[in-house]
């Protein structure tokens, strides 16, 4: 079955068509912290610590293991946004079709194994018998929404491939609203507890996915979005299984950075370890600031590479560097100038206000050394461009190893930190010097 008609150029890379595209994101993430903040509110309300825990703890557990899956949205938004730079907008269709089918099969696969995730997750991380029981009863009812969960993964990457980012910013604002509103429902009015806000959530998981589809309903008026020859093509599936399966490996990679980071912090206390996680939220700040860019760059780099542009590739890769260099310097100067009020919002307690303050320099430069490793992230997913950004990852991660070994020893903490911020650098450095072979592919 035919592509259909060639998709109309979005027209020409401007800094207003990369800011239609990433505002939208920036605003999007804007909301994450709001819908847990309120979770925790409405169950603290029931004046007990227990069902505190358990949600908090639960909603851990169960975003770790849906992480592992953050693999399609990349994957599809690189892949759909070369399929629409080419005007191939029947294999556009396909590609969401096949990425439904894979968030669905992942979704099922998870409630399958629940009892697994359950078990290996509680003897990983222990809790009081009472938390723990409480946060299984909540993720028995959440984890039924995983289908829906997983699979949006795939319908935001062709929604941001096709820059119709205000589409995912809608689908965050009503998944939330509805979401805060049934929190208040199901917990202070009906007294539901605990299950009433897992429920509340099932319901506007599963509300997203079908304002999702909705919002993607063009994909529907083209018949090759049910051509299950070109759906199974195998050379189709294996790049794709290719291309996730070395986006999974980078991400593992990278989230043991993370993970080794905060467990070699504990080794300095308490109070060392609580200055370090508020820290480690300006990170955070600077995540949800850039990934509009880099989500910009994704799209840009993906379509320019379909339609086997190098010129225009090269002005998307610059146009968002650009911008996520911009906004790197204004967040090192708000992190220079207000960072030690942020921390006191953070946290009442004198001694880590103290110890935070100590190491406050490294977020003043962490916008800065970061910033290139996750602008190029965005290119490189835009290329699909997946075994550089495997094996590169894994270039930084021997580095950080090597620098963890080498610097905490003789200065502690401060030499983590300087582990930590090296790792960026060597990421981006690595993936800096695999750029030329990615524009040439462009012209290939």
């Amino acid at each position: 079955m035919g592509d259909g008609a060639a998709a109309p150029l979005a027209g020409p890379l401007t800094h207003r068509r990369l800011l239609k595209i990433a505002l939208p994101i920036v605003l999007s993430n804007a909301t994450v912290p709001i819908l847990g903040a309120v979770d925790t509110g409405v169950v603290g309300q029931m004046g007990q610590a227990v069902p505190i825990g358990a949600v908090g703890i639960g909603a851990i557990i169960l975003s770790a293991v849906y992480w592992v899956f953050g693999f399609l949205r990349m994957g599809t938004t690189g892949f759909a946004a070369q399929a629409h730079g080419a005007g191939q907008m029947g294999e556009v269709s396909a590609l969401l079709t096949r990425a439904l089918m894979v968030g669905l099969a992942a979704g099922v696969a998870v409630i399958a194994l629940q009892s697994l995730v359950f078990s290996g997750a509680f003897a990983l991380s222990p809790a009081t018998p009472e938390v723990e029981e409480m946060a299984r009863e909540y993720m028995r009812i959440r984890i039924w929404s995983a289908p829906a969960l997983i699979s949006l993964y795939g319908v935001t990457g062709w929604l941001i491939a096709l820059e119709r980012t205000r589409a995912v910013l809608v689908i965050q604002l009503v998944m939330n609203s509805l979401n805060i509103v049934l929190d208040l429902w199901f917990v202070l009015g009906l007294g539901w507890g605990v299950e009433g806000v897992a429920l509340a959530t099932f319901i506007a998981e599963w509300s997203g996915l079908a304002l999702g589809l909705w919002l993607c309903r063009d994909a529907w008026a083209n018949p090759a979005w049910r051509d299950w020859p070109r759906i199974f093509d195998r050379a189709r599936l294996v790049q794709m299984a290719r291309v996730n399966s070395d986006i999974l490996l980078r991400s593992l990679m990278l989230q043991a950075v993370f993970v080794s980071f905060l467990f070699i912090g504990a080794d300095f206390g308490d109070v060392t370890l609580a200055a370090n996680q508020v820290l480690l939220q300006f990170l955070e700040i600077t995540a949800y600031a850039l990934d509009g860019f880099a989500f910009g760059a994704e799209t840009l780099v993906g379509q320019a590479m379909g339609a086997r542009n190098r010129a225009a590739l090269r002005r998307g890769a610059l146009l968002s560097s650009g911008w996520g260099l911009g906004i790197g310097v204004a967040l090192a100067l708000g992190f220079w100038v207000f960072g030690g009020a942020v921390i006191d919002l953070m946290t009442t307690a004198p001694e880590v206000r103290a110890e935070a303050r100590l190491f406050l320099s490294f977020m003043v430069f962490a916008p800065l050394l970061g910033g290139p490793s996750w602008m190029l992230d965005g290119i490189f997913i835009g290329a699909t461009r997946s075994r550089d950004m495997r094996n590169m990852m894994a270039l930084s991660f021997v580095v950080y190893v090597l620098a963890v070994w080498a610097l905490v020893g003789p200065f502690g903490n401060h030499g983590l930190w300087m582990a930590f911020l090296i790792s960026f650098v060597a990421r981006g450095v690595t993936l800096a010097w695999r750029y030329p072979a990615l524009e040439a592919q462009a012209a290939s």
